[in-house]
């Protein structure tokens, strides 16, 4: 009896101090997988594939409105007080027929592939936080029918003991970690309207070497006129299975001024390279609504001690089918 005294009383402690709550689709009630929920103030965090996030108020005491978006929906604001366990989200029609879907194409092609910039150097690696988004954009050469088939997106693994990181053949940290990928359309230089309204994720771990393909063919993305961009965003930890783990964003750091709030980092880490003469990459904040994207280079108030160093870019590669003319 006093043992189950105890575990009703930390029950109770645990269900006090956060919410469960699911996003789910108004018309369908389907969850509303890897969605979006900003706190106003540059954090936030993600819904799993379930549509379900946990809001702490221990964690996020000052925080009282959550802003939520997804791929295809309303965005949608909520107060923090008395959370409801289900938030339902509406379609955006418009957004939606913007999106052309095309038909299989019989047509004979050639292979084409851009390979990825990859560098097992630490000291020149990006460190992905939740709040950031990093895209990168690919130059459409010619009016030849392309069709993209893959991404090839390099990382870089560290080593478990730091006096072994330059052999090959030492062990690396073990990981596992869930990523958010996008494609957009070229608008004048930046990421403009998104490609497919479709989620596209992919979990990386230490054992995927030091590149990760993705496939992207079922997805029929054609390479516009104007050229395109693809987007990675880290979403946290997962289990052994996949799922999304409640990752702790940010790490609290006593100051004179007060609590500092520094976004956590995530492995793997994201190789940049010097080799790309052009300014392909670009970043925004994605817990900022109306964050405007920036060209990753000096003089855009960006700091960063890649940029220092003149590590302009993150090089992704690519697979495409160049079809030919009937």
């Amino acid at each position: 009896m006093k043992h189950l005294f105890c575990n009703l009383l930390v029950f109770i402690l645990v269900s006090s101090a956060s919410s469960q709550t699911t996003i789910v689709d108004e018309e369908t009630q389907y969850p509303v997988s890897y969605a979006t929920i900003s706190f106003g103030d540059g954090q936030g965090l993600f819904a799993d594939d379930d549509g379900l996030f946990i809001f702490t108020k221990k964690l996020y005491p000052d925080v009282d409105s959550l802003y939520i978006s997804a791929l295809g929906y309303k965005d949608l604001a909520i107060a923090t007080i008395n959370l409801p366990t289900t938030i339902e989200m509406q379609i955006e029609a418009n957004k939606l027929d913007e999106v052309i879907v095309n038909a299989k194409i019989n047509r004979k092609f050639k292979k084409e592939t851009l390979k990825p910039y990859l560098d097992d150097d630490y000291y020149k690696c990006w460190l992905p936080t939740i709040e950031s988004e990093i895209a990168v954009f690919f130059p459409n050469d010619n009016d030849k029918l392309k069709k993209i088939t893959s991404v090839l997106f390099p990382i870089t693994l560290e080593s478990k003991d730091w006096n072994k990181r330059k052999r090959s053949n030492a062990d690396k940290r073990k990981f596992s970690t869930l990523f958010k990928v996008k494609f957009y359309k070229n608008d004048n230089g930046i990421p403009g309207d998104v490609m497919t309204y479709s989620n596209i994720v992919f979990r990386v771990t230490e054992k995927n070497g030091d590149a990760f393909k993705l496939d992207i063919s079922e997805h029929n993305l054609f390479i516009p006129k104007g050229g395109f961009f693809v987007s990675l965003q880290v979403l946290g930890y997962t289990d052994p299975n996949g799922k999304l783990l409640p990752n702790k964003k940010y790490k609290e750091i006593k100051s004179k001024n007060g609590i500092v709030k520094i976004p956590t980092n995530f492995r793997p880490l994201l190789p940049f390279t010097d080799e790309i003469n052009q300014h392909h990459t670009y970043i925004k904040r994605v817990f900022i609504s109306g964050n405007k994207w920036v060209q990753f280079k000096q003089g855009n108030g960006i700091e960063s001690s890649l940029l220092r160093t003149n590590l302009n870019n993150y090089g992704v590669g690519m697979t495409y089918n160049i079809y030919k003319d009937d």
